[in-house]
């Protein structure tokens, strides 16, 4: 199945950026080539997939600590 095709309106939707930004923080990745993009014409595309790897790609995992003898109280 080829991927789709989504706008740059559909991607701010999608990683969640649109009520803050609208379109200025997926332009601003495009104009800073942080995320692939296709040109159709003078319209500006991006897959999903890309979307998706960028999502994982930057995903941070938490940080279990375990207990240690150093953090018992004085």
């Amino acid at each position: 199945m080829a991927d789709r095709l989504l706008t740059v309106a559909e991607v701010a939707v999608r990683i969640g950026t649109w009520e803050e930004s609208g379109e200025r923080f997926p332009r601003r990745l495009i104009e800073e080539r942080r995320i692939a993009f296709v040109k159709v014409g003078r319209y500006v595309r991006i897959k999903e997939s890309v979307v998706e790897a960028f999502i994982e790609a930057n995903t941070v995992q938490p940080v279990i600590l375990r207990p240690t003898a150093l953090r018992r109280a004085a």
